[in-house]
């Protein structure tokens, strides 16, 4: 018989002493401890005792005995459900704080670099409304078409037509083409036996410019009626230059599909950062929060003090708009990128922008790397914004034996930046500074950008 200081279903007061980084209350019960939701450090809580493990419980908050003079009011209860917005009841102020430590507590923790300077998280001055990209699942609830988000933890959606933290534009647009999708009795998708046919509607909107773009993903290539669905998208909103299906046919999580159909336009919309035009195709990976996108790239452009005589790597390059930002104050950027479709899209952003001095190449940049030193090209800086996961090994020891005077790194995971940090500074390089930016307010994710150099030998 487990002997543990609480019981499933038990309800009890307790206090919260602490936040994880998944902005989980934590409070302990003679030194067990248990995760809480929607609850905030310095509050007492009456919760409910929903499990209880080995290690650790989770609970539930019944009832705030003592609030947090950080807590706000929230802007919707089921984002909680959801997870879209897990601190919308932490004063944005207290969000900020928050992110900053998450970032000084794994250089202490994973990175072994306690007394590497951690700059203040970067925030918005509205912190709502900053998305950019919609990607909302589509399913039959109560016999009717349904937009909204799923449960956590589950494929159960909540209807939802306000999602606040993205473009209210994009919001209005997701209710337009829902409300199209139905006047034509559209099915929507059943995961559960993989029929039906529309599974998610995707919209993307240019902050500056207003273009927008539709994604239909369905199940099959068959849209009927197309010719009355695609000129009722454009009457409702004539701001859609792109219309595109993209087919999933398999019974995955994954959202987009291989078939791609251009329904209405080309696929591709503008956006600008800075004074520089981007084209973004539907599979396009694209900074989702416009603003905080510059204020990043301002901080990149500090990092790596570029004179006009720098030879520039740009790894990771997406579409080219860090590397294509950088340009006018290099040498020459040679931009690397896995996906041949985005290396594409940084091309014709180059011939779009008049820039001559940018080379995109397809491939893996701790492949490209060595060639590029066989042909006498090396890089004084380069520029890293790996996915999640960090950087691949092998490009740290390609790296480290390549020696640019200057790395700048942008990371959206403080664990895996942390990790590779670590292994740079042991490869010689030497951590000079890290700048969180706070690119994804309401949330627990934060991105950083931080400046390594060569160590003093």
């Amino acid at each position: 018989m487990n002997n543990f200081p609480v019981n499933k279903n038990e309800t009890i007061e307790v206090d919260i002493i602490d936040l994880t980084h998944e902005g989980m209350g934590v409070a302990k019960v003679d030194g067990y401890p248990l995760f809480i939701e929607n609850a905030l450090p310095g509050e007492k809580v009456e919760i409910k005792v929903l499990k209880v493990g080995k290690s650790f419980g989770y609970g539930k908050v019944m009832t705030i005995l003592k609030s947090s003079e950080d807590r706000v009011p929230v802007k919707d209860a089921n984002f909680t459900k959801v997870g879209i917005s897990p601190l919308q009841h932490l004063a944005y102020g207290a969000q900020l704080r928050f992110k900053t430590d998450q970032v000084k507590n794994v250089m202490q923790r994973v990175a072994k670099l306690p007394d590497v300077p951690v700059l203040d998280a970067l925030g918005m001055n509205n912190p709502w409304g900053y998305r950019n990209k919609a990607q909302i699942p589509v399913r039959k609830i109560e016999d009717k078409l349904q937009t909204g988000f799923f449960r956590k933890n589950s494929h159960d959606l909540i209807p939802l037509e306000h999602f606040y933290i993205q473009d209210p534009k994009i919001d209005e647009a997701v209710i337009k083409i829902r409300d199209i999708m139905r006047r034509y009795s559209i099915k929507p998708y059943n995961e559960s036996d993989n029929t039906g046919n529309l599974r998610h509607i995707v919209v993307r909107r240019g902050y500056h410019t207003g273009e927008m773009m539709v994604v239909l993903i369905t199940r099959t290539p068959k849209l009927f009626p197309t010719s009355k669905i695609i000129p009722d998208i454009l009457e409702a909103l004539p701001e859609v230059v792109s219309i595109v299906q993209n087919v999933n046919p398999k019974k995955t999580n994954v959202i987009f599909g291989d078939e791609t159909i251009l329904l209405h336009g080309e696929d591709k919309m503008i956006d600008t950062i800075f004074d520089l035009k981007f084209e973004i195709s539907s599979r396009s990976f694209y900074q989702v929060n416009p603003q905080q996108t510059e204020v990043m790239y301002n901080k990149v452009k500090e990092y790596a003090a570029l004179t006009g005589d720098e030879i520039v790597v740009d790894a990771y390059c997406g579409i080219g708009t860090i590397g294509l930002t950088l340009a006018k104050d290099a040498k020459h950027v040679y931009g690397v990128e896995v996906i041949e479709e985005a290396v594409k899209n940084a091309e014709s952003n180059a011939k779009l922008n008049e820039i001559t001095n940018a080379t995109f190449t397809a491939g893996l940049a701790e492949e490209a790397l060595p060639r590029m030193i066989e042909n006498d090209i090396k890089p004084d800086v380069v520029i890293v914004d790996p996915p999640r996961k960090g950087l691949e090994a092998s490009l740290v020891e390609t790296l480290i034996e390549t020696k640019p005077a200057r790395i700048v790194y942008v990371s959206c995971n403080p664990a895996t930046l942390a990790r590779d940090l670590a292994l740079l500074v042991e490869g010689g390089f030497e951590v000079k500074e890290v700048q969180p930016v706070d690119n994804f307010p309401q949330t627990t994710h934060i991105e950083s950008v931080t400046l390594l150099t060569r160590a003093v030998q």
